[in-house]
């Protein structure tokens, strides 16, 4: 495992109703979270990779649906995924400075605390490739759909 990521199982609660999940809790984590976002991503989406360069972390968790996380140890180049959602409850806790992103395996509801809120006039937020050659074999998708953002920096990126 990459050093700082963390895998965290979640417990749900269901019953008549429906269910229950407590997605975090500051005291397993290794920093607070400042803003919380949710995001709808369709299946075949890849979003990522970003890093930060002044350390804002992210506690990646699927609602709905299943994603593969994907980090890069931009140091070491190390690498690593996990599958999470309706069939792996758990959260992955992601240090800023790793390289990291996810794609839709099925239609996904993704919630991600982060511990720097979003500065749109200074944005700390990088990209790298999402079919950078570190990280190309771990996609499940050979064309996936991409931001704008995304498919730019694949573009900058591409022999």
């Amino acid at each position: 495992m990459i050093a700082g990521v963390q895998v965290l199982p979640l417990a749900r609660h269901a019953d008549g109703r429906g269910w229950f999940i407590e997605v975090a809790r500051q005291g397993r984590l290794p920093s607070p979270s400042v803003q919380t976002n949710v995001s709808f991503s369709r299946q075949g989406v890849i979003r990522g990779l970003h890093y930060h360069e002044r350390g804002q972390c992210d506690l990646f968790a699927c609602l709905a649906g299943m994603v593969r996380v994907v980090v890069l140890d931009r140091q070491t180049d190390e690498v690593f995924s996990v599958d999470i959602g309706d069939d792996n409850r758990a959260a992955v806790w992601v240090p800023g400075h790793h390289a990291h992103g996810f794609q839709a395996l099925r239609d996904a509801l993704v919630c991600y605390h982060v511990t720097r809120e979003y500065d749109p006039a200074d944005p700390d937020e990088r990209g790298l490739a999402w079919d950078d050659p570190r990280v190309k074999h771990v996609w499940s998708a050979m064309a996936p759909i991409l931001s704008d953002r995304d498919a730019a920096e694949a573009e900058r990126a591409a022999p």
